[in-house]
């Protein structure tokens, strides 16, 4: 008896001496939205050791320092789920593109492409620290090359065990699961029993499936029962990127393409979708061509672009495709950056094709196309697509299992003519469609931006505003956060975020970037097993 209540009195007085010990910060006075998309309420909150130890009301005292959060939004860090940063912030550790758009989390390794080999990846941004904190799918269109190079064929069973080998493997080192993109070489190359079971291997491991889909445009509806297919026969949560309607005639069928997710869902089927904010898409300029036309490699590329019968059918057929589009001419393609002449960046194919002083017609510029990767040595060129409606844009934003996704990597400040959603994608929600066109509500937005996305990818201890949960902040002036980034003038930060705070040490204070780095690698649920 003597003993048990010594050792209660033992406990007591260590419980005291821990509460006794001040909070590292405290957050003052600033309207929660916890992120669950319920109505915000005052609170403060309490961090400690990088986690949020506390969320009530909190004596200035009881911390060594605190944020006076009057008049402000205190959110979780925003969460964006598709990402491209492999390279970028390994040259850019500070991701301020990012940070100042208050992303405290990226996931990477999106439209089938990522690190090869995950565990030297994650031990590389181990050793150089980052300030966001950063999750990985494995590519399959890296794990296809490595076993099959751009071979357009269907895999021998061989090479399907070597490429459900490498998945596997990848999961163990801590995937967050498998992407694809079905629309890029060699991805196109596959059909759906191969990623059927590269997805069960990700599956078995408990990750998701993210799918750049096999097209966005005239068949976007059968390219989305695709990946409700893979998700059905693979028993894998689905997420479907950059969701859209990326061809003119189809402008306004969107409602169709969310009823199939949510049909799917009505099912017992795990799909969900992600969205940038904006009519233009953004990829390579190979994506114009014919996909079989980039098969084998580089050097039987530039046979085929050689040869003028086989040229002419390349031009024949990316004419075709632009007909269908109803559009008359590739004025909608823009240059974002072209490294052999950098007076072409900000340009569309129209224009530069008439700075040329070629004829104006859609033929010579299906020409000019094949020349820029030509010169260009068949590297990727990076190009803005305006193909697509506001009022699809919309009509998926409304869609309350759409997350928000900038689609970007780490932007060099001031290098070529990204697009703005490198910069501005969750301020551009929160100002335009939440403040200006009350398309969906504050609460809601951040939900999609935070606890939707950590719920998706099964980051357990992050989206929300709750006691032990990692102190991911941000805080922002809901009244005046806007995007500046625009097409014509796209490198410029987000305005009207104050604070951001990743596992508890500021990144951003006062709008200003710390350079400190305290992300942390987010590993998924097969890690080391």
């Amino acid at each position: 008896m003597t003993y048990r209540f010594l050792s209660c009195l033992l406990l007591l007085f260590s419980s005291c001496l821990v509460q006794a010990q001040p909070y590292d910060l405290v957050i003052k006075n600033g309207r929660i939205i916890d992120g669950t998309g319920n109505p915000w309420t005052y609170a403060d909150v309490a961090v400690q050791n990088g986690r949020i130890v506390r969320i009530g009301s909190v004596g200035s005292s009881e911390a060594k320092r605190a944020i006076d959060a009057t008049g402000l939004v205190v959110s979780p860090g925003f969460i964006d789920v598709h990402a491209h940063v492999e390279g970028s912030l390994e040259a850019q550790p500070g991701a301020p593109n990012f940070i100042h758009d208050g992303v405290t989390t990226v996931i990477t390794g999106n439209c089938g492409g990522s690190a090869s080999n995950l565990q030297t990846y994650f031990d590389s941004l181990r050793m150089q620290g980052a300030s966001i904190n950063v999750g990985s799918l494995i590519g399959h269109n890296s794990v296809r090359m490595k076993v099959m190079k751009m071979a357009f064929r269907e895999p021998t069973a061989k090479e399907q065990a070597a490429m459900e080998a490498l998945v596997e493997q990848a999961m163990k080192d801590g995937a967050v699961g498998i992407s694809t993109g079905l629309i890029y070489t060699p991805g196109t190359y596959a059909r759906t029993p191969e990623v059927v079971n590269l997805a069960k291997v990700a599956s078995k491991y408990g990750g998701v499936y993210a799918s750049h889909i096999r097209n966005e445009g005239q068949n976007v509806k059968k390219a989305v029962e695709e990946a409700i297919q893979i998700s059905r026969e693979a028993h894998i949560p689905v997420e479907i990127s950059h969701f859209k309607v990326a061809s003119k005639p189809l402008w306004g069928k969107s409602t169709e393409t969310v009823e199939l997710v949510a049909a799917a869902r009505r099912e017992g089927l795990d799909v969900t979708v992600d969205q940038y904010p904006y009519t233009a898409s953004s990829t390579s300029l190979e994506s114009i061509l014919p996909t079989w036309s980039l098969a084998d490699g580089d050097s039987a590329v530039l046979v085929r672009f050689h040869d003028p019968a086989t040229r002419a059918k390349i031009r024949t057929e990316m004419l075709e495709t632009l007909s269908k589009n109803l559009r008359k001419n590739f004025e909608y393609a823009v240059v974002a950056s072209y490294k052999p002449d950098t007076t072409f960046n900000g340009m569309s194919i129209s224009a530069i094709n008439q700075k040329l002083g070629r004829k104006n017609n859609p033929e010579t510029e299906a020409d000019l196309i094949l020349e820029l990767m030509e010169k260009a040595g068949l590297k990727r060129i990076q190009m803005i697509y305006h193909t697509m409606s506001e009022t699809d844009v919309e009509n998926i934003l409304r869609y309350p299992n759409t997350m928000v996704a900038s689609d970007a990597g780490v932007a060099k400040f001031g290098s070529g003519m990204p697009h703005p959603r490198a910069y501005g994608t969750n301020a551009r929600v929160l100002g335009r469609y939440v403040r200006e066109r009350h398309i969906i509500p504050l609460e809601e937005a951040i939900r999609r931006m935070t606890s939707l996305p950590a719920q998706r990818f099964h980051l357990a201890d992050r989206g929300l505003l709750r006691s032990g949960y990692a102190a991911d902040i941000v805080i922002f002036d809901e009244k005046t956060v806007s995007d500046q980034a625009t097409y014509e003038k796209p490198h410029a930060y987000t305005t009207g975020i104050s604070y951001v705070l990743v596992n508890g040490t500021p990144v951003v204070e006062h709008g200003k970037h710390t350079g400190q780095r305290p992300g942390q690698l987010l590993l998924g649920p097969g890690y080391g097993k």
